[in-house]
């Protein structure tokens, strides 16, 4: 298949490893950067598939300014929620691509181990399983790849599992222990699953590497940029100084302020959601959050 990935951050690189196993891969980002086969956009855009693996922050402005329709078909590597609008990437990307183009791609995946062609499992989702199974088919050896239809219960896992590891990191943090860290990530499943199936997903959806096997993954490693913003957060850090010393797009963050939003407007009891949120907007105290969270 002749690939372009559009995004050179730590994960689009990862893809850009992982798919140049099998195929016939080029690599764009708005920076340049030191890649073989970095092309231009318009190159990047006139590939019958593309890989997009920009912050779900920026979709929308980036597909507005500099998406041009050929036909092509979209392989999603991002994950989160709108903040400004509360809109799920399905519903962003579906403004420009019909919904038969577009799959989504989620699992316990950090970008570093993949790039070291580590054994790792995936899920491609997408109304259209034909689309979902092509980008199976040509990950590499090391990654197996397994398809669903459940795209909405790939975008919210994806998304949610990012809030709850801030959760898990905070845990950590503030050294309350493995018991502590399980009961956390175990209800951030039911919390997710709640959240996934009020908006029509399959519950068990939440039970599949894209959910369970992404949460326990990013909610309890340092791999994780999510989990090392919440031991930002129990060391008593601004969230603005944990980012600039981030370097990276921590795409819980804004998430959080989404799931809180939606959680008032819809009523959906999101407790651990709402304590990140306070934690990071309101600068609430962590060890006041574990007490609230308690009661």
């Amino acid at each position: 298949m002749k690939i372009a990935i559009i995004g050179a951050g730590k994960w689009g690189q990862a893809l850009y490893h992982a798919y140049s196993q099998k195929n016939d891969v080029v690599i764009y980002s708005r920076t340049p950067k030191e890649i073989e086969h970095f092309v231009p956009l318009d190159e990047a855009l006139s590939r019958e598939y593309l890989i997009i693996a920009i912050p779900a922050q920026s979709v929308r402005s980036w597909m507005q300014e500099n998406f041009v329709d050929k036909g092509q078909k979209i392989l999603v590597a991002a994950k989160g929620i709108e903040t400004s609008t509360g809109a799920f990437l399905n519903d962003i990307y579906s403004e420009f691509v019909s919904s038969d183009r577009l799959a989504f791609i989620s699992g316990p995946s950090f970008a570093a181990e993949v790039q070291q062609s580590l054994p790792t499992a995936l899920i491609i989702s997408s109304t259209n399983l034909e689309l979902a199974q092509l980008y199976a088919d040509v990950l590499p050896d090391f990654i197996k790849g397994y398809i669903s239809d459940d795209v909405i219960g790939a975008e919210v896992a994806g998304a949610y599992k990012n809030v709850i590891a801030i959760a898990g990191g905070v845990c950590d943090g503030l050294g309350l222990g493995n018991n502590a860290r399980a009961a956390l990530i175990s209800r951030g499943l039911v919390e997710m699953t709640r959240f996934g199936t009020f908006f029509g997903a399959k519950t068990e959806t939440f039970l599949s590497l894209g959910g369970a096997g992404d949460l326990f993954l990013t909610a309890s490693s340092t791999l994780s940029r999510n989990y090392r913003v919440g031991i930002g957060l129990a060391k008593g850090k601004k969230i603005e100084k944990i980012l600039e010393e981030l370097g990276e797009v921590a795409e819980g963050v804004p998430t959080a302020k989404a799931l809180y939003k939606i959680a008032k407007e819809k009523q959906i009891y999101l407790p651990i959601a709402a304590e990140v949120y306070a934690m990071i907007e309101e600068g609430k105290d962590p060890l006041q959050s574990v007490k609230d969270l308690l009661r």
